[in-house]
């Protein structure tokens, strides 16, 4: 089985300066956030083998805190220039270019291209806005090249977000 895991970046701290977007970090509660759903990522037995990101400051924080709760070296985060603010056929394309012995891809990102990517990917997805520090894992077959990934194939194995007051959304 591939899994393809979709993590939007956990709560940054306030834009000051738009020109300086990419820069902003995680607050507090962010960081808090990241690894809450790293630990939860960890005990559903969630883990990855490469964490693909995008170039933010406040990605990259959120990878390297998930990364942390799951066991993973600083060398299983990527960085991806064309990620950061990225529509779905960008990161699409980015997924797109990882090898296929990679069984389970975790990508931080930003929304929209997150959100739009997941109703794309699994129109069924009833959320409207993945909130920050969300993660929706989606499960296709094993043959499946990261480069095929199709609308409606993917079966919805996990969904979170750090302030989710119930268990999360499993496969059932």
């Amino acid at each position: 089985m591939k899994r393809l895991l979709l993590l939007r970046h956990a709560k940054a701290v306030p834009a000051e300066d738009p020109l300086a977007d990419i820069g902003r970090p995680l607050a507090e509660r962010g960081q808090r956030d990241a690894r809450r759903i790293g630990d939860r990522l960890r005990q559903r037995g969630l883990g990855t083998e490469l964490i693909l990101t995008s170039p933010s400051l406040r990605t990259l924080q959120t990878a390297q805190l998930v990364a942390t709760a799951l066991d993973l070296p600083p060398s299983a985060i990527a960085s991806e220039r064309t990620l950061y603010l990225a529509e779905p056929a960008v990161l699409l394309a980015a997924i797109g270019a990882q090898d296929t012995a990679i069984e389970s891809l975790l990508v931080v990102g930003h929304n929209p291209g997150l959100t739009e990517l997941a109703h794309q990917l699994l129109p069924t997805f009833e959320v409207d806005d993945l909130p920050t520090g969300a993660v929706i894992a989606l499960d296709y077959p094993a043959d499946t090249a990261w480069a095929q990934l199709e609308t409606g194939t993917a079966r919805l194995a996990y969904y979170d977000f750090p302030k989710n007051p119930r268990e999360p959304l499993t496969a059932r």
